[in-house]
């Protein structure tokens, strides 16, 4: 297994990071499976993969690159930069996949292919790290924009029960539940995957965690000996895709607004992860849930130093019944 060295005040140091580039990357690896995790995710892909499909093939040079670059137990590091813990843009972002050195660039897909040979048209290119670049802008304008002030705020909201989390069950319970193959071994050991890597001392550099949205994919990367980063999937109801709309009696009901706070409490939210889903601010979000509170329809429990809400038996069989009818 590949785990990482981390001292106390390394970890206690670290710091959750929003990527534009990360979730970009982790769209194009959807796009590339072609397979969803979720209804939400099918949806999108139905909408974006022939035109990604079209793209590849009408360029065969960027579309080896993307073949080698995925490989099955290694990702090809220029593709995946480390963010440097600043809120940047996409374009700051992918600027240093494109300013990678074609040299670095072609090792790194070489160690993706598990030290095979390249493949021919890849050989002794000078714009390989431009193409995969550019194949970047094209899932970031096509793909990703359109989505990303939803995206955003699924990705605050998961900040925010990952920190809840945090606080209850402190980092082995955070750390356990972020990602496949991902635990708290305990003796400053953090596994960070299965794979069968060599160890590596991180204490005294920053370490980032930086959720995406695509449910399937995740990956680690690092700039010796500065900054390591965890990409993780973000989990449960908020990595879905655009969140269930009311039905429409319930809409009639208690006004579309209201009605759609009590349709997101399928699972427990707090109000600071309702606010992030649904846009609202926190003075409407509050006032909502007071009167599903005053109406019987949610309740709500303390967990560590969150109060979640969510639905009660009541609320449940009125948000059914407005699915029925």
């Amino acid at each position: 297994m590949g785990w990482w060295q981390v001292n106390a005040d390394t970890l206690a140091g670290s710091r959750f990071v929003l990527s534009p580039l990360a979730e970009t990357f982790a769209s194009l690896k959807t796009l590339h499976s072609g397979t969803a995790a979720h209804p939400g995710e099918r949806s999108w892909l139905d909408a974006h993969l022939a035109g990604y499909r079209r793209r590849l093939a009408a360029d065969p040079v960027t579309a080896a690159v993307v073949r080698a670059g995925l490989g099955e137990a290694w990702i090809a590091d220029f593709l995946t930069p480390t963010p440097t813990g600043e809120q940047e843009d996409f374009d700051t972002e992918v600027a240093r996949v494109r300013d990678a050195s074609p040299e670095a660039a072609r090792a790194h897909l070489a160690v993706a292919l598990s030290g095979g040979p390249l493949p021919r048209v890849l050989e002794d290119r000078d714009d390989l790290p431009a193409r995969a670049a550019g194949l970047l802008r094209y899932v970031w304008a096509e793909a990703v924009r359109p989505y990303w002030d939803r995206r955003r705020r699924v990705l605050e909201a998961d900040v925010v029960a990952r920190t809840a989390q945090l606080s209850q069950g402190g980092w082995a319970a955070a750390l356990d539940a972020m990602r496949p193959g991902m635990r708290w071994l305990g003796q400053n050991r953090l596994q960070v995957n299965l794979h069968e890597y060599p160890p590596r001392e991180i204490s005294g550099a920053e370490l980032f965690f930086v959720p995406v949205t695509p449910r399937r994919h995740g990956w680690v990367s690092w700039e010796e000996p500065h900054r390591y980063a965890v990409v993780y999937p973000c989990s449960g109801a908020l990595a879905g895709g655009e969140p269930a709309a009311a039905p429409e009696s319930l809409n009639r009901l208690l006004g579309p607004a209201r009605a759609g706070v009590l349709a997101l409490l399928e699972s427990p939210l707090s109000t600071s992860q309702l606010v992030a889903v649904t846009g609202h601010g926190l003075g409407s979000v509050g006032r909502h849930l007071k009167i599903l509170l005053d109406a019987g329809l949610v309740q709500r429990r303390r967990a560590g130093r969150s109060v979640l809400y969510y639905r009660t038996p009541a609320g449940e069989v009125l948000v059914k019944a407005g699915l029925r009818s």
